[in-house]
């Protein structure tokens, strides 16, 4: 038998996948049948508690849906499943992740509205609320909550109220956010949110979270446009068997068990959020201090991820300055803006205060090492 040698993880730095906690690890050291009674209610009881963090619940008209895949699957699942076979919809973009939304879309052959917003600015309701008015044949309105292209918080309960007032379907994509920034799903109006298990609960991939609205749920009853994706269908099987209708990521559901008892064990939203504020603050100062500009003003950026242009240096190199810093043991995140040089940092995950001091000591390091003075930007 080969013997492989055990190296210590990297630090990962980027909006997911994510550094696990060695316990979330070690829950994935069970093998559990799909028909299990034990992984049947593990499932039911991560449904409830999903619900429960969103503050609401199936009596109040919600559920909770795990859908295998990524968190786009996710996304596509829902685009797929929820609109009218002739629908239309609307979406707010002001990131890549926007885009994406309305790419799936057009793939699906669903016709689409966009309103493209500066990638520096938050969409703003009114914005919204005029994009409604030009396109008042749309069914759904989409948003991105924090946009990863930035770190960007969008006000989607101010627009949620827009998308309410005008008799729309509203979908938000809250793939960074859930579990750390506070949503009221019941006062935003919020037909269906969309998370991955991967994100701010800190668990490993393999499954997105949809949490919808009952009723919008029984209203997509045969408007899938895939089978494996199809949310109703999904929704369906867990309510009557309590099983998924193809093959679940049984392990990935086992280490997401032991996230949540970790996510509550750590204070719920309140609590991690502080963890990750704490996180954010440190890497600003930090990087502030060592010369780097922020891409985006201090009232639009979460405490989720940050966007930092390029040092203007001409010995600065993004691939040598990453690949350096993952020699060091550090992982960050490229950039994703459309007209400008930057790279990205998370500070999410099992990521704590003195992880990001000791980023920023290899980030001087690196700096150092390529010849790159920042005082000469």
């Amino acid at each position: 038998m080969r013997t492989v040698t055990e190296t210590p993880d990297k630090i990962l730095f980027t909006p997911g996948p994510l550094s696990t906690a060695m316990s979330t690890k070690e829950a994935m050291l069970r093998d559990l049948g799909s028909r299990d009674s034990a992984f049947l209610e593990i499932v039911r009881q991560i449904r409830t508690k999903l619900l429960d963090i969103a503050g609401v619940s199936q009596s109040s008209g919600f559920e909770a849906i795990l859908m295998q895949g990524s968190g786009t699957f996710g996304v596509e699942s829902v685009i797929s499943s929820a609109l009218p076979r002739n629908g239309r919809l609307l979406v707010a973009i002001n990131g890549a992740y926007g885009r994406r939304i309305a790419y799936i879309a057009r793939v699906l052959d669903i016709s689409v509205a966009e309103l493209q917003i500066a990638e520096n600015r938050p969409i703003n309701s009114a914005d919204v609320e005029a994009a409604i008015r030009i396109h008042p044949e749309v069914d759904c309105v989409a948003v991105v909550h924090c946009e990863t292209t930035t770190g960007l918080v969008n006000p989607v309960a101010d627009i949620g109220k827009v998308v309410a007032a005008s008799g729309k379907m509203y979908m938000v994509d809250a793939m960074s956010s859930f579990g750390v920034l506070p949503l009221d799903l019941e006062a935003t109006g919020v037909d269906y949110l969309i998370t991955s298990a991967n994100k701010c609960f800190e668990g490993v991939p393999g499954f997105a979270v949809i949490i919808a609205r009952t009723t919008a749920l029984q209203e997509s009853k045969g408007r899938a446009r895939s089978v494996c994706l199809d949310i109703y269908s999904q929704w369906q099987g867990l309510e009557t068997s309590g099983q998924f209708r193809f093959t679940p990521p049984t392990h990935a559901i086992l280490a997401f068990e032991r996230t949540l008892a970790a996510f509550e064990e750590e204070g719920g939203v309140a609590g991690r959020r502080a963890r990750y504020e704490a996180n954010h603050q440190v890497l600003l100062r930090g990087m502030t201090r060592l010369g780097f500009r922020p891409y985006l003003e201090p009232s639009h950026q979460s405490c989720i991820i940050t966007t930092f242009m390029y040092p203007r240096h001409p010995r600065f190199s993004f691939e040598l300055f990453y690949n350096l810093l993952n020699d060091r043991g550090f992982v960050i995140y490229p950039g994703k803006l459309t007209h400008s040089d930057c790279f990205r940092i998370g500070t999410v995950g099992q990521v704590f205060p003195l992880d990001v001091e000791n980023l920023l000591v290899a980030i001087a390091e690196t700096l150092e090492e390529m010849g790159v003075d920042m005082e000469d930007c």
